[in-house]
This record gives C-alpha cells, sequence and structure tokens, in this order.
C-alpha cells in the first residue's frame, strides 16, 4: 500500500471522530506486516482522562483481529500533528522502526521512524 493510500484511509475514518470538546478530529491507518489496513479516530469523553487517541484506537483492533507486526501509521490532523506521547509509547511495543506519517487532509505529510519521534524509548527488550 502507498503513503498516499494510508492517508487517504486515514482521512476517511478521521471524519467519524468524537471530539465535541477540543474539535481536534484525527485519523490514524496501521498498516500491518501482512497488508490489512486497521483505522481508528480520536473518542473524547466528558471525563477528559477517558479520552483515547486514534492511533491507540488502530493498534487495539488490530491486535483484537491478531496483527501484532505493522509497517506504517499514517496520522491525520488538521495540522499534521504527531502522535501524543501516550501514542509514541503504545506504538512503540510493536516496534521501534515503524514508519509515522504525519498528514493534513489535503495530504501534504512528513514522515518519521518511530525511533524518530521517540528517542532512547523503553521497550519490550528492557523486561527481560
Amino acid at each position: 500500500m502507498t503513503p498516499d493510500a494510508l492517508i487517504a484511509k486515514a482521512v476517511e475514518v478521521r471524519r467519524k471522530a468524537h471530539a465535541p470538546y477540543s474539535k481536534y478530529l484525527v485519523g490514524a491507518a496501521l498498516l500491518a506486516k501482512d497488508g490489512r489496513v486497521f483505522v481508528g479516530c480520536n473518542v473524547e469523553n466528558a471525563s477528559y482522562g477517558l479520552t483515547c487517541c486514534a492511533e491507540r484506537n488502530a493498534v487495539f483492533a488490530a491486535v483484537a483481529a491478531g496483527a501484532k507486526k505493522f509497517v506504517a501509521v499514517a496520522v491525520v490532523t488538521a495540522n499534521g500533528g504527531s502522535p501524543c506521547g501516550a501514542c509514541r509509547q503504545v506504538l512503540r511495543e510493536f516496534g521501534p522502526k515503524l514508519l509515522v506519517i504525519m498528514a493534513t487532509p489535503k495530504g501534504k505529510a512528513v514522515a518519521a521512524t518511530l525511533d524518530d519521534l521517540l528517542p532512547g524509548s523503553f521497550g519490550p527488550e528492557h523486561l527481560k
């Protein structure tokens, strides 16, 4: 799958976000190593701490479907923002080399590896 196609899936799911408080809609499309794509959008809650980000919702959907090896994730926000720290850590669980594509709904994008976004990270290998 091309980066543009992954971005398009994130744009599509972003429209379904539930963000009545921040109005900051986020869509994520996670490409598994086996070619499947899992999407997620942010879901806010009146009890703000219970809000869940798009990236984590995509990861949780993938794991629920049996996928745990990922190639790339496209994250779409109004301004091309990067994943928050919590999402970076959740993504890190599945591999520091993951390609993270940060884009706007019109497709303007930048990419970095998770290692670039979360240097010196803590992962499963530290628990051995």
